[in-house]
């Protein structure tokens, strides 16, 4: 289960160091494999164990692929999925279309959201941060049944 929010950076070559924390949830799973995938609704990437993504991609091959909406979510999430192994120094080296995608520089935030890790450019969680943290855009009946959930 992935928690919390770590700070790292991406070398030149798009390497990425993982923390030793997540390096060893992650190697709990499978051996180091993991995919890495954009996020269709943020310019973040999403990086899974290799045995969650199967779970994930067995659930996107089942959608109709007739109808507009569940294509275009196979077509971004699995097209763009890409099988990633942990080398010896616990890095991944990030594809450059990967980070293009996501503005990643050299300052990057990885964020745990329990069976996966969100990559962001650390600009960019620090502005979506800010504005999940604005709630004048939440009703106040929505916002009392969060935080019933979250306290």
């Amino acid at each position: 289960m992935f928690r919390g929010l770590h700070h790292v950076s991406v070398d030149a070559k798009g390497r990425m160091s993982l923390p030793a924390r997540l390096r060893e949830e992650l190697v709990q799973y499978d051996d180091a494999k993991v995919v890495v995938t954009i996020d269709p609704m943020s310019r973040c990437l999403l990086m899974y164990p290799l045995s969650e993504w199967e779970v994930i991609q067995e659930k996107l091959d089942k959608l109709p692929s007739f109808q507009p909406q569940a294509r275009k979510l196979q077509r971004l999430l699995v097209g763009h999925a890409t099988d990633l192994e942990i080398d010896s120094a616990g890095r991944i080296l990030l594809p450059a279309p990967l980070r293009d995608f996501s503005q990643l520089e050299k300052k990057v935030a990885l964020l745990g959201q329990g069976k996966k890790i969100e990559i962001w450019s650390q600009s960019n969680w620090e502005a979506q941060r800010e504005a999940y943290l604005d709630l004048s855009s939440i009703d106040e009946q929505q916002l009392e049944s969060l935080m019933d959930i979250s306290l």
